[in-house]
């Protein structure tokens, strides 16, 4: 059983959405139309979570700074020229969400505005108290994501339960100082995610009520 906790921190790609479909088309679109065959489908959802610079980095070690943001600015363009048609809730998400006790933020990659608009899509911006992206933040598995997600909820680290699917939201909650609590149905691997030691781990995000 997992104890209530006043506060909840959630990742959201891979943790309350399998948004891989739509990310992953969007990375192979903009890195072919640059002239760089895209790698598979499982190589581009390993980065999910991680800034999307780690990734273009990754496959052109020698891209320049111009060109990294123009490959982001086409990312996005494409991604949501998608409207998330390859994306879906995860089961028990709507219904957990709404029926889970305490103060909630998201804890994501994704920026400020970005988030906003994927839960309002998905019908669950209603059921937080705080939306935090990484706008002008380092992103996970830096800390810096949570703590603001902290702070926007006036919570404290022993307060909070951060729930991801990576080992990059692991490290980040364990930097900030919270517990954690991995989903096995995302994209991480479960080997990473075990160096990690988590708190917590569900197979379903309605095991969060009891």
């Amino acid at each position: 059983m997992i104890p209530r906790f006043p506060a909840y921190l959630f990742d959201i790609d891979g943790t309350l959405l399998d948004s891989a479909p739509d990310i992953c088309a969007a990375q192979s679109e903009v890195l072919a139309a640059a002239g760089y065959p895209p790698p598979s489908f499982d190589y581009l959802r390993s980065y999910i979570g991680r800034e999307l610079r780690a990734l273009f980095r990754s496959l052109i070690p020698d891209i320049s700074d111009a060109e990294l943001d123009q490959l982001s600015n086409e990312y996005s363009r494409n991604y949501r020229a998608r409207r998330h048609a390859g994306t879906h809730l995860y089961a028990g998400v709507a219904e957990a969400l709404a029926t889970l006790r305490g103060g909630k933020s998201t804890a994501t990659t994704k920026s400020t505005a970005g988030t906003r608009l994927v839960l309002e899509h998905f019908g669950l911006l209603q059921y937080f108290n705080h939306v935090q992206g990484s706008d002008g933040l380092r992103c996970k598995p830096a800390p810096d994501v949570v703590l603001a997600a902290m702070a926007g909820l006036g919570a404290n680290p022993r307060d909070c339960l951060l729930v991801g699917d990576s080992s990059a939201d692991m490290e980040a909650g364990r930097l900030a100082g919270v517990q954690i609590c991995a989903v096995t149905y995302g994209y991480g691997d479960p080997a990473e995610l075990a160096k990690w030691q988590p708190d917590y781990r569900i197979s379903d995000l309605r095991e969060l009520v009891g």
